[in-house]
């Protein structure tokens, strides 16, 4: 394992052996949609809170994760994951379901390849030999947290975006045969550009997603051209156009995408796109690595973006410091 300024090189390159992705009833006219695992009618069931189905749909897409790699949850040594509402709650207590040693982790909607960096550090360091890893999102919950209650109907401008209802997982494991390999992980750095605007978010995280992208490129003496995809997750249709102007590069126009600004197709419904920790979860760990499964892609990189901020925060007047991890995946048939 090599780190230079952030960035590792995986000796072992651990392989994604499976994902599971489960989404809710707004999810079904995803774009990505024929790529979800499974799409659940209701965001909650009867006598049920949201965050309890929240809790639901994490363990239904570990199971699903778990089933499509042959494998027994008895037989995984850590399960590493977050979401977006206070204490981590869902996640906790999906974790006392699983009842496996379990790392709960917080980069807010980057929490899905923290995840995936902190299980492929695991397996490099030869203490694990299988992690479940992910993130999750729970559209009614983050909007009573982080805005307004469902029941309020607040109005947004343009540049909010939608909280996606969606868990999405990946079995980490050594060497699993015909699976995406990770080659490289690029930790984020914390980057404060001065917005101040919950309902901007795009404009808060380009920042840091530039930052992350640029020094992976750097320290894998890497370019843009050298990818078939650079994807970001959530940032938005706005977030994503402001990042494509900072980097004025002749092939960020087509290689550059973002999960949040494609996740609901041109529903101006949804106004900016998607949002959420499991937005980026969903896409990258459904469609991506299907992807790369079948050839089409031979060589992507992974951002996941996060705002760190809090209601309090924002409440007391701070600007909003984001964050952006990064994989770096390629597809390698093994015997």
């Amino acid at each position: 394992m090599v780190n230079t300024f952030g960035t590792i090189q995986f000796k072992e390159m651990p392989s994604i052996a499976s994902t599971g992705v489960v989404v809710g009833p707004m999810e079904k006219d995803s774009p990505f949609a024929a790529s979800f695992d499974e799409i659940l009618p209701l965001e909650n069931e009867k006598d049920e809170t949201y965050e309890q189905a929240n809790t639901r749909f994490i363990e239904k897409a570990c199971a699903v994760t778990i089933q499509k790699g042959h494998e027994q949850m008895e037989n995984i040594d850590v399960f590493i994951g977050g979401d977006l509402i206070n204490q981590l709650s869902p996640t906790n207590f999906a974790a006392r379901q699983l009842a496996i040693p379990f790392l709960g982790v917080f980069s807010a909607c980057a929490s899905s390849m923290e995840s995936i960096i902190l299980g492929s550090l695991l397996l490099e360091s030869g203490n694990a030999k299988s992690i479940l890893a992910g993130a999750s999102s729970h559209h009614p919950t983050v909007e009573r947290q982080f805005r307004y209650p469902l029941e309020y109907g607040g109005q947004k401008p343009g540049t909010a975006q939608w909280t996606v209802t969606a868990a999405g997982f990946a079995l980490l494991q050594k060497h699993a045969k015909n699976a995406p390999i990770i080659t490289h992980a690029t930790i984020g750095r914390v980057i404060d550009g001065g917005q101040k605007n919950p309902l901007h978010m795009g404009a808060a995280m380009a920042p840091a997603a530039r930052d992350t992208i640029e020094r992976h490129l750097k320290n894998t003496n890497s370019r843009m051209a050298d990818y078939d995809l650079i994807m970001t997750g959530d940032l938005g249709k706005i977030g994503l156009s402001i990042l494509k102007e900072m980097f004025q590069d002749e092939d960020s126009g087509v290689i550059l995408q973002d999960a949040g600004a494609q996740f609901y197709g041109e529903d101006s419904f949804f106004n900016a796109g998607a949002s959420g920790a499991g937005c980026s979860a969903a896409v990258f760990f459904s469609h991506i690595y299907k992807q790369l499964k079948n050839g089409v892609f031979n060589r992507v990189l992974l951002v996941a973006t996060g705002a760190l901020l809090s209601p309090l925060t924002f409440q007391q007047g701070e600007t909003i410091p984001c964050i952006a991890h990064a994989i770096e995946c390629r597809m390698e048939k093994r015997g």
